[in-house]
C-alpha cells in the first residue's frame, strides 16, 4: 500500500523559513510525499508577514513573488524531484498555517529565535500553530554558532 504524505511548510523569506523548506523537502523525499509551501500575507495596517505593501493586491503579489523566489532558490541550490505546491493565504501566519495544515500529515516551521519580550508582545507563530494545528508540528531550530563549549575536550596526556 502506498500512502502519499503531505508536508505543509511555512515560508516567509527568512533563514528559518528556508531551513524549514529544505527540511520539509528532505522529509517528503524520505516519505515518498509532497510539500505544500505556504506564505501568509495581510494588508490591514499591521505587518503580519515578510512583505509590506500599499494595497491588498500588491501585498498578495509580493507574497507570491517571495514564495516563488524561495522555491526556485531551493531548486537552484539542491535540485529536487519532490512535488512542491505553492500557496499564498491571506491572514495572520499562525492562523493561515494551521488552516493549511488541516489536511496535512505534518506542519513544518522555522524558528526565528525572537527574544522573550518580542514573543510576548507579537506572539509566536510557532506557538500559535502548535495550539491550533490538527497535525503534528515540527519547528526547525536555529543553528547555534560554533562555540568553545561544543568542542571536544583536549586529550589527557
Amino acid at each position: 500500500m502506498t500512502t502519499r504524505h503531505l508536508i505543509v511548510v511555512g515560508v516567509d523569506g527568512s533563514d528559518g523559513g528556508r531551513r524549514a523548506l529544505e527540511w520539509a523537502v528532505r522529509e517528503a523525499d524520505a516519505r515518498g510525499g509532497a510539500v505544500q509551501a505556504v506564505t501568509a500575507w495581510s494588508w490591514d495596517g499591521l505587518e503580519f508577514g515578510p512583505v509590506t505593501a500599499t494595497n491588498p493586491a500588491e501585498a498578495k503579489e509580493r507574497a507570491t513573488h517571495l514564495l516563488d523566489d524561495e522555491i526556485h532558490a531551493l531548486f537552484a541550490r539542491h535540485g529536487s524531484h519532490v512535488p512542491i505546491a505553492a500557496e499564498v493565504i491571506e491572514g495572520s501566519p499562525g492562523t493561515a498555517l494551521a488552516y493549511a495544515g488541516r489536511t496535512a500529515d505534518l506542519l513544518v516551521l522555522g524558528s526565528h529565535g525572537h527574544s522573550r519580550i518580542r514573543r510576548t508582545v507579537l506572539g509566536s507563530v510557532s506557538e500559535e500553530c502548535i495550539r491550533k494545528a490538527t497535525c503534528p508540528v515540527v519547528v526547525i531550530p536555529l543553528t547555534p554558532p560554533a562555540s568553545h563549549d561544543d568542542a571536544e575536550p583536549a586529550p589527557r596526556q
